[in-house]
């Protein structure tokens, strides 16, 4: 299966939670682990101002362990029609539009995507 890791899901991660845990084991069963440039973004943010010692050796470690995702135009465009049918905020739009585009799965947690298909919702 292919999963793409979502924001909210690589924050638990790597600040070690229980559900942490449950992402790593994604990491460990899954074929291809994707995420979004976008959730690079968010996830190296949180980390500058949670972790800011850490900050660049995690976000790294995340590249290296997942196949990185560009924003480009098919994206950008698909997002843009999924945004104007749902009230998902621009860069849960853009996860989801990444999904759908690499027929992949988004294991998160985050609430807005619950309303989604093809979500492996932890909590």
């Amino acid at each position: 299966m292919t999963v793409l890791i979502d924001s909210w899901a690589w924050i638990e991660y790597c600040k070690a939670t229980e559900i942490g845990e449950k992402v790593k084991k994604y990491l460990l069963e899954e074929e291809v682990i994707l995420t979004s440039t976008m959730n690079i973004a968010e996830v190296y943010k949180f980390l500058l101002m949670t972790k800011p010692e850490k900050a660049n050796t995690l976000i790294r470690n995340i590249i290296k362990i997942s196949l990185i995702i560009p924003l480009d135009i098919e994206i950008a465009l698909h997002a843009g029609k999924i945004k104007h049918e749902k009230k998902i905020g621009m860069a849960g739009t853009i996860v989801l539009a990444t999904a759908e585009k690499k027929h992949a799965k988004i294991l998160t947690g985050d609430p807005d995507f619950k309303q989604c298909q093809n979500i492996i919702f932890l909590s």
